[in-house]
């Protein structure tokens, strides 16, 4: 969706939060976050100056100034800034957007975990219409920007080990958008000990493989996962 129109829902979502009994003023800027992980085509790259001042409104909090890092480190050309998310996400499977990959690798489980996600959007009332598969992390983040109050959270809790992983895997990259994975990790709660076992076994044993013969994270492999507009 446009970015004007992902803070439109977000705004309804924080109004409805507003209103909702023990709710905190303030909801996370998911919408924000999942445009920040979109790929920088021409529409992301015109709405540079627009995602500038939304994060320079944001409200001081965690999430605040790892994105304001993020915005400063975006002063390359924008055929590089999409060579570098290219390069990032889509020839790494060490640094993928979609989650279920991490725990279910590209085998049926992983099948059956998208089709649960379709369903849960579908039950929300909130039907994704993406050209992204719906585990990737901008889908389940704009999910979290529309849905009722806690549903999105929960969501994106139940990720938890891949998105710490993930984020790890960008820092020891060095790519800028570990800072708009800081700032994801920031709106959630924090890794709990379970949490933590499981990023180390995700990163020790890699994904699992029912046919495509490859070798987990290490060194990283190109694997493109389609062309991109």
């Amino acid at each position: 969706m446009r970015l004007r129109q992902a803070h439109r829902a977000h705004k309804s979502h924080t109004a409805r939060a507003a209103h909702t009994p023990g709710a905190v003023e303030q909801s996370p800027p998911w919408a924000l976050l999942s445009y920040l992980l979109r790929y920088p085509g021409a529409e992301v790259a015109a709405a540079s100056g627009e995602l500038a001042r939304e994060v320079a409104s944001l409200p001081d909090g965690p999430a605040k100034p790892p994105l304001e890092r993020f915005i400063a480190s975006r002063h390359n050309s924008p055929t590089d800034l999409a060579a570098h998310y290219v390069d990032t996400f889509d020839l790494r499977r060490r640094a993928s957007l979609d989650l279920t990959y991490y725990a279910h690798g590209d085998t049926r489980e992983r099948g059956m975990a998208m089709l649960r996600l379709k369903k849960l959007y579908r039950a929300a009332g909130l039907p994704m219409y993406s050209a992204e598969l719906p585990d990737h992390l901008t889908v389940m983040l704009a999910f979290a920007a529309v849905a009722e109050p806690g549903r999105g959270e929960a969501l994106l809790a139940e990720h938890r080990p891949a998105i710490e992983l993930l984020r790890l895997s960008l820092h020891d990259l060095e790519s800028p958008y570990a800072h708009v994975l800081d700032a994801v990790a920031a709106c959630l709660p924090e890794l709990t000990t379970r949490d933590r076992s499981e990023v180390e076994r995700l990163a020790r044993e890699g994904p699992p493989e029912e046919a495509v013969g490859l070798e987990p994270y290490g060194p990283p492999e190109a694997m493109p996962t389609g062309a991109r507009a």
